[in-house]
């Protein structure tokens, strides 16, 4: 069975996180398919919990496409990284391997704040205000985040 070539298209979601790349890549194809199919509307639906890569995966959606059942709570974070470096070997091989960890963590950094953007963009919240809240776990309630202008409504 195949969704109608027109419509609504509702995409309901609960979940504690995940993965956040896995969650860009399933935004992406809403994004793509936003674009090439105007005659649907995707419509985000979040039950209970939105959680880290669930709240990555919304922002994908138009803002006027963003809806969550009554008492939802959103959390928003900063990506999280658990590493070793090992330095041995040649000392030129020592600079080579922090560089690179250096520039995987500056990236991730570009990646998850273009996220927190695409969350925001549209809503009262500033980009300040994600990043200072976001580094401790930031819980919003469903009719907070309708009240901020994160979601079009609560259901």
């Amino acid at each position: 069975m195949s969704a109608p070539p027109e419509g609504i298209i509702v995409i309901e979601l609960s979940t504690l996180g995940g993965d956040p790349e896995v969650a860009r890549m399933m935004g992406e194809d809403v994004r793509f398919h936003s674009e090439q199919e105007p005659g649907r509307r995707f419509v985000f639906l979040g039950k209970t919990a939105i959680y880290s890569a669930g709240a990555t995966f919304m922002s994908f959606f138009a803002r006027p496409n963003r809806y969550l059942t009554r008492g939802t709570r959103l959390m928003v974070h900063e990506r999280k990284i658990q590493t070793n470096i090992t330095l041995d070997g040649p000392l030129t091989m020592c600079i080579a391997n922090l560089k690179a960890k250096l520039n995987e963590i500056e990236h991730s950094i570009q990646i998850q704040n273009e996220g927190f953007q695409n969350l925001i963009s549209g809503s009262s919240v500033t980009m300040d205000q994600v990043l200072k809240l976001a580094p401790e776990n930031w819980y919003i309630e469903a009719n907070e985040a309708k009240n901020l202008g994160l979601i079009e409504g609560v259901i």
